[in-house]
């Protein structure tokens, strides 16, 4: 028998794909991917730009509970942020590292309660040094929350720092985003992690 799964990633503009001409990002390229597997699964892709992590909480179980809810498949949940809450305005993060914390830790607590498995995927890098910097402290942070909840966590900023097919796409794009070739790069270091979540 074939299993049904359902899928919601939420998350920022690089859950959306923003800046990938052939409209996948790494949750498109992942479903497809796990459709060759032999794994087919429903994805949906739940990606809002410029959301911190305390907007994408503020939001997400709404969104998954009607993809989510009843019985017959198996629900799980990805959830991606953080980039954005790095962000200065007026000198400061949009959102102070305790604060991010918070909202994943709610969302991790949120997602045990309704039964929903969850795997979460850092932050990625941008062209900004001193941004990536504050991603790597925020990133370890959430690397913490996790491990406090026994939820695997893919942390992807050192190596997407390191990358330069990641790094030329991002400068060459707005700083931040990729193409497609620096997304198919972000979806190949989750897809280990995802296959085990999926299989597992």
């Amino acid at each position: 028998m074939t299993r049904d799964l359902r899928v919601c990633v939420v998350g920022d503009s690089y859950v959306a794909g923003v800046g990938d001409p052939e409209h996948l990002g790494w949750a498109g390229r992942l479903a497809r991917s796990s459709a060759r597997d032999g794994l087919p699964l429903t994805s949906y892709v739940l990606g809002v730009r410029r959301q911190t992590t305390a907007e994408v909480a503020d939001r997400w179980a709404a969104e998954c509970r009607v993809r989510l809810a009843g019985g017959g498949w198996e629900p799980r949940v990805v959830v991606s942020t953080g980039v954005n809450d790095t962000t200065e305005e007026d000198g400061a993060p949009r959102l102070a590292p305790g604060e991010s914390a918070a909202a994943l830790t709610g969302m991790l607590t949120g997602a045990a309660a309704a039964g929903w498995p969850v795997l979460v995927v850092g932050p990625p890098a941008t062209a900004d040094a001193a941004q990536n910097d504050r991603i790597a402290d925020l990133d370890d942070l959430f690397a913490r929350v996790c491990a406090e909840h026994d939820v695997p966590y893919v942390p992807v900023v050192p190596a997407l720092a390191a990358d330069p097919t990641w790094t030329a796409e991002v400068a060459a794009g707005d700083g931040a985003h990729p193409g497609a070739d620096g997304y198919a790069v972000l979806a190949g270091l989750v897809r280990p992690h995802w296959q085990r979540w999926l299989t597992g």
